[in-house]
């Protein structure tokens, strides 16, 4: 057992333990209390039900064209509730990513590249595996489209939808877009004009892609009668859509009524995709095909009795706003129809601009991702991305923004305070620990139980901020944590003071848990702070979200040398 922090050196923080413990919200299901806070002790409850392991996805990306700083944004924030779950112990947590293969878009593009469909394929998926490799996410699996297993897949799910009676053949005629790989009603375009060109066109209301009419017989799938149950969905307490305004949204959307889905193309307009079963003359429309990824990597089609044995449902997709229909319209429909679970969570994101206009190929404001990272190192980017992110709302993006928060919160917030205070101990950092988990220092001052409550408090907070799948919020609290001990820092002036053991104590405690906690948003400099403060890396429950609690571990601290996290940017705008 870890060891606990002794009661007199909290005498004048009697609050500190009518702290409720942080517990997630799966465990809080069914008990009426909470455990009781121990210092030092774990206060993650234990159950003996299996439990399902933790599955987070980021959309599929389509391999139509190089990734932008979008596309990294969506792999670090699912990468980031991933590594969250591993930091609160469970392991088994999956990540999935990969690569949307197929449609009219990827069928065109490697006609203009003069390749092979596959082969373009091939080329532009190692892209982004490439760029996930940069981003240093934890996936435990990359999915293709193209892979055989999710072809297998995709077809079984789609003869399972007729075996239902959810699929029928249908004239469709309306407008069309090959970016958006969608159809819209008329209510849903409009005139524009190309700004490049001064043409004339039909472009969507929505998106702003330019839309062809097309007519022809198709496969349908009765979406329109899913209406009632997706307005349920929408409106259980346990929030199906974070954040709410995009419910808010769809619910005004689906109660105005929907229209049953177009789910295949005329092979002779689109023969890069699947076929549909049985019938070679249709292919399978590519979001049908792109959603089912999902279930592929969980073992779909699943072996009889084994249903409930999968990592399936996922606990949450991340999603870009620009595909919310498609993941919480469609797919939730297309479940349904089968009578499989639904994920239990999408989390929606805005996009990133740049000077407050959407990034996009043809205006030349597309960031590369790789030169970023190759610019402000992986852990910088990560940090920039999660902190400013925004969910609700987009954010704006610029190198002078990624600078200023390097300089302001990394550099010379916890990379500042590391050095200043390996400075101060002389090298004597774990005496100092060793001191004040021995019971062997005065009474703390009123200055030090305020900080010693702050740090007990801080991170249920983040966790919080967590389950609600606030990413953003949470790494704000965790800088709030740093930003507060660099003034205790300074106002404290240890330097100065003969007896500042208190003092240098609560500020090494300040950087172990803010760099405990920072392991899911910067997995490697976080490291780098607790090997810096000599934390045990022989003992993983070390760095567990468990042992982010005030004077959990006395044992680290021996024969720390004053080190640099984050070294100056080489360049600056």
């Amino acid at each position: 057992m870890a060891s606990r922090m002794p009661l007199r050196s909290l005498s004048r923080a009697t609050q500190l333990f009518n702290v409720r413990p942080w517990t997630c919200s799966n465990c809080r299901v069914g008990s009426a209390r909470p455990l009781p806070l121990r210092r030092g002790v774990a206060t993650t409850p234990t159950t003996n039900t299996p439990k399902k392991p933790y599955y987070v996805t980021s959309p599929i990306f389509y391999v139509n064209a190089a990734p932008h700083v979008g596309h990294l944004y969506t792999m670090v924030m699912a990468d980031i509730l991933k590594r969250w779950q591993v930091l609160l112990g469970d392991n088994d947590a999956q990540l999935l990513t990969g690569t949307d293969e197929h449609g009219m878009k990827i069928q065109r593009a490697a006609l203009e590249a003069g390749m092979d469909t596959q082969a373009f394929c091939d080329m532009n998926c190692r892209t982004f595996e490439s760029l996930a490799k940069a981003a240093n996410l934890s996936h435990d699996h990359f999915i293709r489209t193209t892979d055989p297993e999710h072809r297998e897949a995709v077809q079984y799910f789609w003869e399972m939808l007729k075996h239902r009676g959810y699929i029928y053949t249908s004239k469709h005629e309306g407008w069309y877009s090959v970016s958006d790989e969608t159809f819209y009603p008329q209510t849903q375009v409009q005139n524009s004009l190309d700004p490049s060109t001064g043409r004339k066109r039909m472009v969507s209301i929505e998106t702003g892609k330019e839309v062809e009419w097309s007519s022809e017989i198709n496969y349908h799938f009765r979406l329109s009668a899913f209406k009632d149950r997706l307005l349920e969905l929408y409106q259980r307490s346990d929030s199906f859509i974070t954040p709410s305004t995009y419910a808010t949204e769809l619910i005004q959307s689906v109660s105005s009524g929907l229209q049953d889905l177009s789910i295949s193309r005329p092979a002779e307009r689109l023969t890069w995709g699947i076929p549909v079963p049985g019938d070679d003359t249709q292919t399978i429309y590519v979001w049908l095909d792109a959603l089912v990824n999902y279930l592929t990597r969980a073992g779909y089609p699943f072996p009889p009795g084994q249903e409930k044995t999968s990592i399936w449902p996922a606990n949450v997709h991340v999603v870009g706003k620009d595909i919310v229909r498609f993941h919480c319209v469609y797919w939730p429909a297309f479940l349904m129809a089968l009578d499989l679970p639904l994920p239990r969570n999408v989390l929606v994101h805005g996009h990133w601009t740049m000077n407050r206009e959407k990034m996009s190929k043809s205006t030349g404001n597309v960031v590369n991702p790789f030169f970023a990272i190759d610019r402000f190192g992986v852990d910088g980017m990560r940090f920039f991305l999660a902190y400013q992110g925004g969910l609700a709302n987009d954010a704006d993006y610029d190198n002078s923004f990624i600078t200023r928060d390097y300089k302001k919160w990394l550099q010379g917030g916890i990379g500042n305070l590391a050095s200043r205070t390996i400075g101060v101990a002389k090298g004597q950092l774990g005496s100092y620990i060793q001191a004040a988990t021995s019971n062997k220092l005065p009474a703390p001052s009123p200055a030090d139980v305020e900080h010693q409550i702050m740090l007990v408090q801080a991170p249920p907070r983040v966790a919080e901020q967590m389950t609600g799948l606030n990413p953003r919020a949470a790494l704000q609290e965790i800088m709030s944590i740093i930003e507060k001990t660099n003034k205790y820092f300074h106002a404290a002036e240890p330097w100065k003071t003969p007896d500042h053991r208190w003092v240098l104590y609560n500020v090494a405690e300040s950087l172990r848990i803010s760099a405990i906690l920072l392991q899911p948003f910067m997995p490697g400099k976080s490291q780098e702070l607790l090997e810096m403060l000599r934390v045990d890396t022989s003992n993983p429950s070390k760095r567990s979200f468990a042992a982010a609690v005030y004077g959990s571990d006395q044992d680290y601290g021996q024969n720390v040398q004053k080190g640099y996290l984050f070294l100056p940017l080489l360049t600056e705008d």
